[in-house]
């Protein structure tokens, strides 16, 4: 009896935790103390000559943040576009090349996975290609396609398509060996036992796999650029020539920005794919 009293009395006590003992209350307060000393070291760093001479501010920084970030979309010629019309262009690049490496990634993992052959025979070509660095693709693209946009998208697409690639062939290989055995009892054809079984048992591991390609694509995508003319690498390397320091710190922030709301998009699709994994 005693203990079917206390149910009710920890239930309420549980209702009655005030709101900044909850955890995700002080995460946040944790994380605004931490940025607000990072800021003020910052501030008083770079007024006191802490730094290497010409490090701007925090506070003239943030206000350059502000100017880019309500005013994107000016156009006064190639080299002096907004931060929101390179952004459109780093994630145009972005977009075409990663969707084409999801395109050959996620069928040829499928293929690589469910047959031995398969692995066996593509497996060294993975080996080779996936450590070679993204950027010595760059000067073959340039020579091969003649065209820096289209030698953006190149990159995107040799960088992204490993990790999707891998973590496709690895979700589909390692199918628990049941479902496959209950799908044949049944007489299920091999291509229907593909659709309806492999794939979504696989799903989360293609999902973790693209995943990691978008954040492999975004990183790429920058560095890429800064040869290209255009896009958030190219505003970077022009500000750097023209010694702004302030505006290459907003571009990192906002290259930053978009990658955490990528990954966002991508963790939310993730845990909706996990079918109770988490659980």
């Amino acid at each position: 009896m005693a203990a079917s009293h206390s149910t009710p009395g920890l239930i309420l006590a549980e209702r009655q935790t005030p709101f900044w003992q909850n955890e995700n209350v002080r995460a946040f307060a944790l994380f605004m103390l931490s940025l607000g000393i990072f800021l003020l070291f910052w501030e008083i760093g770079a007024k006191s000559g802490w730094f290497v001479k010409g490090v701007p501010t925090a506070t003239e920084t943030i206000r350059e943040f502000w100017w880019w970030v309500t005013n994107p979309f000016f156009d006064n010629g190639p080299n002096d576009l907004g931060i929101g019309w390179n952004l459109l262009i780093s994630l145009r690049r972005v977009a075409i090349g990663y969707v084409a490496a999801s395109l050959v990634a996620v069928p040829l993992g499928i293929l690589i996975g469910i047959s031995p052959v398969a692995f066996k025979a593509f497996n060294p070509y993975i080996q080779l290609l996936k450590p070679i660095s993204p950027l010595a693709w760059l000067p073959l693209g340039l020579y091969l396609l003649r065209d820096s946009e289209k030698t953006g998208i190149f990159i995107i697409f040799i960088s992204s398509i490993w990790p999707t690639l891998i973590n496709t062939t690895f979700g589909v290989a390692n199918v628990n060996q049941e479902y496959l055995d209950v799908s044949k009892t049944l007489g299920a054809s091999r291509l229907r036992t593909i659709w309806k079984v492999i794939i979504p048992a696989a799903l989360p591991n293609i999902v973790s796999g693209l995943r990691i390609s978008m954040g492999i694509a975004w990183l790429v995508i920058v560095a890429a650029e800064m040869l290209l003319g255009t896009g958030l690498g190219y505003f970077i390397w022009n500000e750097w020539n023209n010694l702004s320091i302030p505006n290459i710190l907003v571009a990192i922030f906002i290259i930053g920005l978009t990658g955490l709301v990528l990954d966002s998009l991508f963790a939310a699709l993730e845990k909706f794919v996990a079918f109770g994994r988490n659980s």
